[in-house]
């Protein structure tokens, strides 16, 4: 029978001892979406919205969830990261709207991966600018959140093969 590392004898949910793996370069990239009116895309490309630089906000937002990233999700690790960076791409779409895609990119050396530093940072860089945009208009979608790739680590490489829509 496998051995359940993320439980203790108790049956108990423990923070894995990642001690004895050793140390790799580990990097992660994330993607989540929003989707807003024109009228919102608008003020955001135009630099417009009352509470100021939308997408300088929302990226400062995201480096600093990826940094405390371990605070919020119990059983991550505090990870030195490297770095930490984020990039946005408009997508126009049908019924005037508009969907940001924000893609979030960490990196470390270590001896566990970045995964939830990637996913949070994309996460909350879309909720930062549901936050910024939502006296405007509150009917903005965020998502879908997911994973696209990560390297390094005993378990090996991933690349997501289909995008998510």
């Amino acid at each position: 029978m496998a051995e359940f590392t993320h439980f203790n004898n108790e049956g108990r949910a423990k923070m894995v001892d990642v001690s004895e793996k050793p140390e790799t370069v580990r990097t992660a990239l994330a993607h989540s979406s929003i989707i807003v009116s024109n009228e919102i895309f608008n003020k955001i490309t135009n630099n417009e919205m009352k509470k100021g630089d939308v997408l300088a906000v929302a990226q400062v937002a995201a480096i600093m969830a990826a940094k405390k990233t371990w605070e919020i999700v119990p059983m991550c690790h505090p990870l030195p990261l490297t770095g930490v960076n984020i990039s946005f791409e408009w997508e126009e779409r049908e019924q005037n709207e508009y969907q940001l895609n924000i893609t979030a990119s960490v990196k470390t050396k270590g001896n566990t991966g970045v995964e939830m530093e990637a996913l949070t940072a994309a996460s909350v860089c879309a909720l930062t600018v549901y936050d910024m945009c939502k006296a405007v208009d509150k009917g903005m979608v965020i998502g879908p959140t997911y994973l696209m790739e990560k390297t390094g680590g005993k378990n090996g490489d991933f690349k997501r093969v289909k995008q998510v829509k």
